[in-house]
């Protein structure tokens, strides 16, 4: 199978000015840049696994352009994913796998996205890896907040540096992050809807900040500097389900301002929307060992679909395509730290 693999060693013109639209021409095609530092450890920085969500690539441009003169504080590896969806500013193409869920750790179907991420994997395994950061927007009211895939101190240091609000997952399978924490700490920044205000400069500062930290600290993170919570489920809506906002026709009406509840604790009985026939037949709820839990968290009573259980949900979207592509939210619950 030919690699989508391209890979370079320095900078290609017109790359800092880039827009993400352009790069599908530009680069053309999924690429891992190295780049050489003072430092010969190795920052491994990936973005536009969706290419929807440019927060992460607009960071990176800002941050070369600061070192464009001096030089990298620390050797950097840049990996830039899906460009032919970023051509089209959509999450993925139709037909092609989530360039976030096909990382080594998931079940392998054998897809040159697969061969991809294998590739990039055996491209930086002994490149003496600091840290790695994977950087995200998303579609719903959501905080900037840090994922984790291994509750361990350097983990912790690593996220905070972002933000105190720290989540904890390990389904699903195949992200970045997963297959990275085997390598060196492994870190997934959430930084709101795209465009939204200061969500580059707050990555920026952080790349910056993972570029000059010679090590991290031995001690164990103060319990007051973080809020972790732990991903307990996640919440899709069956293929089959026709579905929409507010009013109107369909087996499953959400709440027009659903997003609202994104970090919120819901107590018990908190409306989510309205379901048909006084079922949950519409959801679909797994738990991390992929057992159906619907009933845990939610329950239909008089038409409406409630909580069945106090719980915090998080991504939870008004945007129709994300939620097809992916779900509609993941529930978390407070962890002990």
């Amino acid at each position: 199978m030919t690699s989508l693999l391209r890979v370079l060693h320095e900078i290609p013109a017109g790359l800092l000015t880039a827009k993400i639209d352009e790069l599908q021409d530009l680069l053309g095609g999924p690429t891992l840049i190295h780049l050489q530092g003072r430092r010969d450890d190795t920052l491994f920085v990936s973005t536009l696994l969706h290419g929807n969500e440019d927060t992460g690539f607009s960071a990176l441009q800002a941050l070369l352009q600061k070192y464009e003169t001096e030089g990298l504080p620390r050797n950097l590896t840049l990996f830039i994913g899906n460009v032919a969806a970023a051509k089209q500013h959509q999450r993925r193409l139709d037909g092609q796998p989530d360039y976030n869920r096909v990382w080594p750790g998931a079940p392998d179907d054998g897809t040159p996205e697969h061969q991809l991420m294998r590739d990039v994997m055996a491209e930086i395994k002994d490149r003496n890896l600091f840290a790695s950061v994977d950087i995200h927007n998303n579609t719903g009211l959501n905080p900037h907040y840090a994922c984790i895939n291994r509750l361990e101190q350097p983990f912790y240091h690593l996220a905070t540096l972002f933000s105190r609000i720290v989540v904890y997952f390990i389904r699903p399978q195949g992200v970045q992050s997963s297959a990275l924490a085997a390598l060196c700490p492994a870190v997934t920044l959430e930084c709101g809807k795209a465009g939204s205000s200061g969500s580059v400069e707050h990555a920026l500062d952080f790349l910056d900040a993972c570029l000059h930290l010679s090590q991290f600290p031995e001690h164990a993170l103060p319990q007051h500097d973080m809020d972790l919570f732990h991903t307990v489920a996640i919440v899709k809506i069956k293929e089959s389900v026709q579905f929409g906002f507010g009013p109107g026709p369909g087996a499953l009406r959400l709440d027009a301002a659903i997003d609202h509840m994104n970090f919120r604790e819901l107590e018990t009985g908190t409306r989510f929307g309205l379901v048909a026939n006084d079922s949950l037949d519409c959801l679909s709820v797994r738990d991390e060992l992929e057992q159906d839990v619907a009933s845990r968290y939610f329950r239909a009573h008089q038409g409406e679909l409630l909580t069945h259980r106090p719980m915090m949900p998080a991504m939870l979207t008004r945007d129709e395509q994300v939620i097809r592509q992916d779900c509609l939210c993941y529930i978390m619950e407070r962890l002990a730290y």
